[in-house]
């Protein structure tokens, strides 16, 4: 009987692709004007869109809030380029506070760019090149078009398009466990078609163009791209190029462009070297501070909060500096102490869950059980990880809140991490399992 099912389970798989071709039938590309394949609409695009956006924000590394005069100036230039745009959208951009070289696009038009990215470029027609690339990729549509595909490849029903996606897990989290996933981190982590990405060039040059820019950084930030893809920088491969590779064809596809296009235009380089002066200024700090997290992974904390403290006396209004001091602390035992870094972080950036989920894992060691009640709760509130739950069933059970503990623990046991692994032993001393 199971071996027959195997057998047919190929014709269901293609039934099913065949009636949802058939129902679905095809959408209009707004910005090619073409007829796509597409098995959800606009509704899905806003809804993912709006539902991913500030969760997939806090799993990247959080708001950067260190220069908000820098974060409303890439705003007013993706604005700018999205004005020109073939398909009106809610765009929303905005700057992760993360090494990583990045960029991406949900769908409906959320868009990020990582401060990484920000310190590699020259110019304002660059930044304006690299978002309209993402502008495009939303407002084509290329993120409901791989969900199609996928859709279409594994069967699956409309009615789950809208499931939870993949855990995402990252190092650069200090180890915290994510709960589940979003369809945007599945999204923004797949590499785009060819021809999605052509489209992407293609559009994103004329949409530079109609808002002012000379084109030609779009030819000049590919080169660069290419030239960095040779040398295999790391950060560029974790980054951006894992979801947008570079290829010389791309740089030849933008240099015909540009001879159709012209280089009128301005670029802007002095403007944007004016407002990213200060985070080029503190690029080697932040190295710094990203030695000082691997200097942690590797058990080095020593290591670790002397580059902290170094880091902070660069720049002392960046709460990540304070965040990595009080995790070196915290590995330390000196739990006093890092509730005090942590405190500093929260002051200097409240809106990221790391620094309340971290104060609230110290405060419970220190038994300040109402104060790590709070903090744990709001790092939840902000994005559901394992840690949090399993920290929070900690306080509960030491405030004699039994149901309260059982269920932070049966939630954190859903997690195949150390402390999904701690709260199923948890579980089992208070043979709730």
């Amino acid at each position: 009987m199971v071996i027959e099912r195997i057998k047919e389970a190929p014709k269901y798989i293609l039934l099913s692709a065949v009636l949802l071709s058939f129902l679905a039938g095809c959408a209009v590309n707004p910005v090619t004007g073409q007829r796509e394949l597409s098995l959800v609409g606009e509704d899905w695009e806003l809804e993912v869109g709006e539902t991913n956006y500030a969760p997939l924000r806090q799993m990247q590394g959080g708001d950067y809030v260190t220069d908000p005069e820098l974060v409303a100036y890439v705003q007013e230039v993706g604005q700018r380029v999205a004005a020109e745009a073939d398909r009106d959208l809610p765009y929303e951009f905005t700057v992760i506070n993360s090494s990583v070289p990045n960029a991406w696009a949900l769908p409906g038009g959320k868009m990020a760019i990582n401060r990484g990215l920000l310190v590699e470029m020259e110019s304002e027609a660059e930044l304006a090149a690299v978002l309209g690339h993402e502008v495009v990729h939303a407002a084509a549509r290329h993120s409901a078009a791989q969900q199609s595909r996928q859709m279409l490849i594994s069967g699956a029903v409309m009615a789950g398009a809208l499931a939870v996606g993949i855990a995402t897990r990252d190092e650069r989290y200090a180890g915290v466990a994510l709960l589940g996933g979003l369809v945007g981190a599945q999204l923004i982590s797949m590499r785009y078609s060819r021809d999605a990405e052509r489209e992407a060039d293609l559009y994103g040059m004329r949409y530079m163009h109609r808002a002012g820019y000379n084109p030609e950084a779009a030819v000049d930030l590919q080169e660069t791209f290419v030239r960095l893809s040779e040398g295999r920088d790391p950060g560029f491969a974790e980054g951006l190029f894992s979801s947008h590779p570079p290829s010389q064809e791309r740089v030849e596809n933008n240099r015909r462009l540009l001879r159709e296009l012209g280089t009128d235009g301005e670029t802007g380089r002095e403007r944007y070297q004016q407002m990213i002066g200060r985070l080029k200024e503190l690029h080697p700090t932040y190295e710094l501070h990203d030695q000082g997290r691997r200097d942690l992974a590797e058990g080095n904390a020593s290591a670790a909060l002397e580059k902290a403290r170094q880091a902070i006396e660069e720049e002392p209004r960046e709460a990540l500096f304070h965040a990595l001091e009080g995790d070196a602390l915290a590995s330390q035992s000196e739990f006093a102490d890092a509730e005090a870094a942590y405190s500093r972080a929260l002051e200097r950036d409240s809106s990221w869950f790391y620094h309340h989920l971290r104060r609230g894992m110290v405060r419970e060691e220190l038994d300040k059980l109402g104060g790590a009640r709070q903090d744990l709760s709001r790092s939840l509130e902000l994005v559901p990880t394992a840690d949090g739950h399993y920290y929070l069933g900690n306080v509960e059970r030491k405030a004699g809140n039994r149901d309260q503990a059982v269920r932070h623990y049966r939630t954190a046991a859903e997690s195949d991490s150390p402390a999904g692994r701690a709260a199923r032993q948890a579980l089992n001393d208070m043979g709730a399992r």
